[in-house]
């Protein structure tokens, strides 16, 4: 990539800012282009970091869960042959 070749495009362009802010907002300007590069490349690197922890595959296959069969549930009691009871069956 050669620099030399856009060199004109940039001069240009940094007259421009130089117009548009002039010299004592130039700092300021730098500083926060500086901020939000690092902010940048701080939250690309966590992003390739996630990308790459969720796709790696793991070392050691899970263990299989243990799995607990529960008590079968008591049987419902039977009601009284008479049918329920309180009924004036008669």
């Amino acid at each position: 990539m050669d620099i030399a070749g856009h060199l004109p495009e940039i001069i240009i362009v940094l007259v421009i800012v130089l117009i548009i802010w002039g010299p004592g907002k130039l700092p300021d300007i730098g500083a926060a282009m500086g901020r939000g590069i690092r902010e940048f490349r701080k939250a690309s690197a966590e992003t390739r970091d996630a990308v790459g922890n969720a796709t790696a595959a793991p070392d050691e296959p899970a263990a299989p869960a243990a799995t607990q069969t529960a008590p079968a549930p008591d049987p419902a009691p039977l009601s009284h042959p008479g049918g329920p009871a309180g009924s004036d069956a008669g």
